[in-house]
């Protein structure tokens, strides 16, 4: 279970805390910190809930996720990252970003026209324009940021919930990148986000292929060998193990 508190800039945040932290007891996995700028931030929300759990006695410890959705956020996002033992997992919050970083773009999670690239002129062949992911760096660094720390990068909204193309497009985009989740503010992306987080069949099938060659090149004293016309080695294992992992998470749910 997960509570959303307000935020560090109103003055409902104590009381969101106190009051949940105070009747929600042990039953509270987790508390969603959202437009998070600063370490300062995390420290204060931490302050708060060790006192309350240690007033009420608890023994269970809740962990943090913060939604990274400010240039300020972004900017200190290694610094937010390690700043508590309680935080699990960096989520992206993309219209709160747009707006601190004035972003053209009214959009929720989607592309933009304007963001593209238009192909040199060649004598006899039509220019092309293709679009580009304007969220890409964003992501990118706050992926970064959590895997260096040990936590979960989870990708934030796609507003066009009528568009399930457009979801599952982000959606892998990000799963790429190295996400591992996307909020789903519709029930109905709520299938599509688990079908594209998690680890197709043949993409299972290739990585267990993968860690049995390489059991194989090991048996013979290889640190490297050929799997479908492909060099894999060590780093391929550490790749595949992820992916294996992963999969058996998801099974044993």
């Amino acid at each position: 279970m997960s509570i959303r508190i307000n935020g560090l800039d109103t003055h409902y945040m104590y009381r969101d805390v106190v009051d949940i932290v105070e009747q929600a007891g042990e039953r509270l996995d987790l508390i969603m910190i959202p437009k998070v700028g600063t370490a300062a931030d995390v420290y204060a929300v931490d302050m708060l809930v060790t006192q309350v759990e240690d007033a009420m006695g608890y023994k269970k410890r809740i962990g943090f996720e913060h939604i990274i959705e400010t240039a300020l956020g972004m900017q200190n996002v290694s610094e937010i990252a390690a700043a508590s033992k309680r935080n699990e997992s960096l989520h992206f919050g993309v219209a709160d970003y747009a707006a601190s970083t004035r972003a053209r773009t009214t959009s929720i999670g989607g592309v933009h026209p304007d963001y593209s690239v238009l192909t040199d002129k060649l004598e006899g062949e039509e220019r092309q324009i293709h679009w580009g992911d304007m969220w890409h760096y964003a992501i990118a660094r706050m992926v970064v940021a959590a895997r260096a720390n040990g936590l979960r990068p989870i990708d934030g909204p796609f507003g066009d919930f009528k568009d399930p193309d457009g979801f599952k497009a982000a959606a892998k985009r990000a799963a790429v990148l190295g996400c591992e989740g996307k909020w789903a503010i519709h029930p109905s992306q709520i299938t599509l986000a688990n079908e594209v987080m998690s680890p197709s069949e043949s993409e299972i099938l290739k990585a267990n292929r993968i860690l049995e060659a390489m059991a194989d090149a090991e048996a013979s004293g290889k640190g490297a060998v050929s799997l479908d016309g492909r060099l894999i080695d060590y780093a391929s294992i550490k790749q595949a193990e992820v992916l294996v992992e992963k999969a058996k998470q998801i099974a044993g749910q």
